[in-house]
C-alpha cells in the first residue's frame, strides 16, 4: 500500500469574486484584546564547536515549569481574541464550514474477502468513521469516534486493518490528537469489541496472518514526553481473543536474530498467496528500509532463520511480494529509482533482474496485486501509474487526469487495485483500476461535492533558484481573478523527507479564492518532486536551498504580476516550519504575513524531543560539527535578531503534539515578540484538544482555516478585514 503524508490541500470550489480594495493594514490597538504574556528570560549559554549561543527560553522545554502553562494560556487568549475580532472572520468561518460539510472525504479503503472497509467522513460529520460494505452493496457503520469523546477531548481513529477474510478488525484510538493509540479488536459480523486492549501502539503497522487468527504489531516502550519515547520499540504477535499480556515478542533491539537499531521500528509483512514473511525495519522518517525474509510458518512457530534482503545502505525504498516473486524499488546506481525482481524465499539483491529500468521520471512506490505490481511515478509533483504484469510486461494505466495518487490499495490475492486520486481542481475520489483494460473508473465510494468547479483553474510555471535550478510553482485561482500585481497570496511549501507537494483539492479554500486571493504551491528542494536528487538538494548541509527556493518562488510570483510583498504570505507546517521560519528571518521585507503551523522552529534542540532522534538523518545532530553547522543554519529561533521589522506572524501548536514539541513554537513566539520593531502582531494560537493536526476534527480544521485566511486578508490590507482602531 502506498500512502501519502498529510499535505495541506489547496483548492476550493465556486462563487463570485468580491471586489478587493487594498488598504494599509491597521495597527491593532483595541482595548478588548489582552496583551500576550512576556516570557521570562533565563539565559542558558553554551559553546558548541567554537560557537557560543545563548538560549533565553530553554526553560520552556520543561513542561512542568510553573510558567509554561500560563504562558500557553495567555498567548492563546491573545491570539484567539485578536483573530476573532477581525471583521469578516466569522463570515469566512461560515463559508468554510458549509464547504467542508458538503464535501464527503474518504481517507482509505481495504478489500477483505467479500467486504470493503471504508474510512470516510460523511457530509456534515465532524470526524472520520469506519464503515463496511458487503457484496450486496449494503453499508454498515462500525466505528464512530464522535460517540467516544467528551466535550473537552475528542477521540480519533488513528489506524485500522481488517483480517484477510474480513472477519476481524484491529484499530487504534487516541484522545485529543495525541496519536497515542490504544489497539482494539472487533468481530466484524456483530461489531462486538473484544476485551483485549494494547496500549502504546501509535505506529502499530499491524499485519494479519493469512488465517486471520492473529496479527503482528509494533509497540512503543519508551517513557512519554522524553527523547527516548520511540527508543527500542518491539515487534509483537497477538492472537485474537487472548490476553495481550501473553503476546509473544518477535523482535526488539538486543532481542532479535537480526540487528535492530535503537530508533528503528520493526514490522512484519504477511502476503496472501505467499509462504514468505518479510521483516521490515523503518526509522520513522527515512524512506530507505532494511528487510529480511523467512518462511511464514517458521515465524509463527518462533523458529525463523531470517535471510537479509537489503539494508539501508542498499537504498531500497519499497517492496512488493506476489507468490514467490519479490519486487524491490532500488535506488542504488539509479537516482530516480528502478524496479528489480528476485525470489522471495531466497532473495539475492545483487542477482536481481531489472524489470523497470530507471527512466526520465521518478519511481515513487510499489503496490502488489495478483495480476502484477503497480508502480507509482512522480514528475515534479504529478503522479502517474504503470503496471508490470507477471510476465514483466510494462504498460501505462490510464488515469482520469494528472494529479496526486493519495494512496493505493491492492493485495496479492485479487486482481486490480483501488486508488484515491485528486487534482488541483478535481475532488478526491476512489477509482478502481481494471486489470484487463488498465483504465480507472470512479467507484462512487466518494460522491462528488455539490460544487461547480468550472470557475477555477490551475496554472504552472517554474521559478529560477539562485543556482539556476528550476522550481515548480503551481497557482490556483478563479479564472476571473485579475493579474494586477495586488492579489492576496498564500504560498505553501514543505521541502523535507522526499515528500512531494502534489496536486490536491480542498473545498475550504474557496473562501479565500472568492475574495480574489490566490493559493500557490512551491515545490522546493528537500521534497520529492524530482526524487532522490531533489531531496538530497535540501537536507542536512544543503538545507538552505529549501527556504531560498521558497524566496525565489515568491520573487518569481511578484515578477509574474500576481502579487506584491504587501499582499504576500507564506505558509509551512511541521518540517515546513523550517522553510517559512528561515525565509522569514532571511527576508522579512518580502512578506506581509507568515503562517507557521505546528512548525519546527528550533532544530538545534529538536533532537532532545520525543520525535527528535528519528529525524537526525534528515536534519543532523549537534553531536558532530557538521551536524551542528547544518542545524544552526536551519534554526529559525536562533536566527531571530532584535530590532528587526518582522512581518505579522501566526504560529500554531497543539499541546498533545508528539511530532513537533510545543516548546519549539513557544520559544519562536517569545523570540519574535521580543525582537520585532514593526508593530505587526506575533500570535501563538494553541489548541488544547489537538496535537499535530492528525486526527483533528472537521470543526477544528474549519476554525483554524478561518483564522489563517482572516489573518492574511487583514495583513494584506483587504477591505472588510481591517479592524477598527
Amino acid at each position: 500500500m502506498k500512502t501519502a503524508i498529510s499535505r495541506r490541500q489547496l483548492l476550493g470550489t465556486t462563487g463570485a469574486v468580491v471586489g478587493v480594495a487594498l488598504l494599509p493594514a491597521a495597527v491593532w490597538a483595541a482595548s478588548i484584546i489582552p496583551k500576550p504574556p512576556v516570557a521570562r528570560v533565563v539565559p542558558v549559554t553554551e559553546t558548541l564547536f567554537g560557537t557560543t549561543l545563548t538560549d533565553n527560553y530553554r526553560w520552556m522545554e520543561t513542561a512542568s515549569d510553573p510558567d509554561w502553562l500560563p504562558f500557553l494560556k495567555g498567548q492563546n487568549a491573545t491570539a484567539r481574541a485578536t483573530l476573532a475580532a477581525i471583521p469578516g472572520r466569522d463570515a469566512l468561518l461560515r463559508r468554510i464550514s458549509a464547504l467542508s460539510g458538503d464535501a464527503v472525504a474518504t481517507k482509505t479503503v481495504q478489500r477483505a474477502g467479500t467486504l470493503t472497509f471504508i474510512e470516510q467522513r460523511p457530509a456534515g460529520a465532524n470526524n472520520f468513521k469506519l464503515y463496511v460494505r458487503d457484496g450486496s452493496g449494503a453499508i454498515r457503520l462500525l466505528i464512530d469516534p464522535e460517540t467516544l469523546g467528551t466535550a473537552e477531548r475528542h477521540v480519533s481513529l488513528d489506524w485500522w486493518s481488517a483480517s484477510p477474510d474480513g472477519s476481524h478488525l484491529v484499530y487504534g484510538l487516541s484522545p485529543a490528537g495525541s496519536e497515542d493509540s490504544v489497539a482494539h479488536v472487533m468481530v466484524v459480523a456483530t461489531a462486538q469489541i473484544l476485551p483485549e486492549r494494547i496500549p502504546d501502539t501509535p505506529y502499530a503497522g499491524p499485519s494479519w496472518t493469512n488465517d486471520g487468527t492473529g496479527f503482528f504489531y509494533n509497540q512503543i516502550t519508551g517513557p512519554q514526553g522524553t527523547a527516548e519515547r520511540y527508543k527500542n520499540s518491539r515487534l509483537m504477535y497477538h492472537r485474537v481473543a487472548t490476553d495481550p499480556a501473553s503476546d509473544r515478542l518477535i523482535a526488539q533491539n538486543g532481542h532479535s536474530s537480526f540487528p535492530i537499531g535503537e530508533y528503528e521500528f520493526p514490522g512484519i509483512q504477511i502476503t496472501p498467496g505467499s509462504d514468505t514473511a518479510m521483516a521490515l525495519l523503518f526509522n520513522g522518517v527515512q524512506r530507505e528500509i532494511t528487510a529480511y525474509a523467512a518462511p511464514t510458518i517458521d515465524v509463527l512457530a518462533g523458529s525463523a532463520k531470517w535471510r537479509k534482503v537489503c539494508d539501508r545502505s542498499d537504498n531500497v525504498t519499497g517492496l512488493a511480494v506476489i507468490a514467490d516473486d519479490l519486487y524491490l524499488l532500488a535506488n542504488s546506481d539509479a537516482i530516480r529509482g528502478r524496479v528489480v525482481k528476485t525470489v522471495a524465499s531466497a532473495p539475492d539483491l545483487k542477482a536481481a533482474k531489472t524489470v523497470l529500468p530507471m527512466g526520465a521520471i521518478v519511481v515513487e512506490a510499489l503496490t502488489a496485486a495478483r495480476d502484477g505490481v503497480y508502480v507509482t511515478t512522480m514528475d515534479g509533483g504529478v503522479e502517474r501509474l504503470k503496471r508490470i504484469d507477471r510476465n514483466d510486461r510494462i504498460a501505462d494505466v490510464a488515469l482520469p487526469y494528472d494529479g496526486q495518487i493519495v494512496y493505493t490499495y491492492g493485495d496479492a490475492g485479487s486482481d486490480g487495485i483501488l486508488i484515491n486520486i485528486t487534482g488541483w481542481v478535481e475532488p478526491s475520489a476512489v477509482w478502481a483500476v481494471d486489470p484487463m483494460t488498465l483504465k480507472a473508473s470512479d467507484t462512487r465510494i466518494t460522491p462528488p461535492p455539490p460544487i461547480d468547479l468550472s470557475p477555477y483553474v490551475a496554472t504552472r510555471f517554474f521559478a529560477n533558484a539562485k543556482d539556476g535550478v528550476k522550481i515548480p510553482v503551481a497557482v490556483v485561482a478563479r479564472r476571473d481573478t485579475p493579474k494586477d500585481g495586488k492579489r492576496p497570496a498564500i504560498v505553501l511549501s514543505y521541502g523535507a523527507y522526499q515528500y512531494g507537494t502534489s496536486p490536491a483539492f480542498a473545498a475550504r479554500n474557496l473562501a479565500f479564492l472568492d475574495v480574489g486571493g490566490i493559493c500557490v504551491v512551491a515545490g522546493v528542494r528537500g521534497g520529492g518532486e524530482y526524487g532522490r536528487e531533489w531531496h538530497d538538494g535540501g537536507k542536512l548541509a544543503t538545507k538552505p536551498n529549501t527556504w531560498r527556493d521558497l524566496i525565489a518562488s515568491c520573487e518569481a510570483l511578484i515578477s509574474a504580476g500576481w502579487t506584491r510583498p504587501g499582499s504576500l504570505a507564506i505558509e509551512g507546517g511541521s518540517a515546513g516550519g523550517i522553510t517559512v521560519g528561515r525565509a522569514l528571518t532571511e527576508r522579512p521585507d518580502l512578506f506581509c504575513a507568515v503562517l507557521s503551523l505546528v512548525g519546527s522552529s528550533n532544530q538545534l534542540r529538536a533532537e532532545f524531543s520525543p520525535n527528535g532522534p528519528a529525524n537526525i538523518p534528515e536534519f543532523g545532530s549537534q553531536k558532530s560539527e557538521a551536524g551542528f553547522r547544518a542545524l544552526l543554519a536551519m534554526d529559525a529561533y536562533t536566527a531571530v535578531k532584535k530590532g528587526t521589522k518582522y512581518p505579522a506572524v501566526l504560529l500554531t501548536t497543539g499541546v498533545s503534539d508528539p511530532r513537533v514539541a510545543p516548546w519549539e513554537v513557544g520559544k519562536m513566539t517569545a523570540a519574535l515578540q521580543a525582537a520585532t520593531t514593526s508593530g505587526k502582531p506575533v500570535l501563538m494560537r494553541v489548541d488544547f484538544d489537538a496535537g499535530h493536526g492528525i486526527g483533528s476534527t472537521r470543526s477544528q480544521t474549519d476554525e483554524l482555516q478561518a483564522d489563517e485566511f482572516a489573518f492574511v486578508l487583514w495583513q494584506a490590507g483587504v477591505a472588510g478585514y481591517q479592524p477598527t482602531r
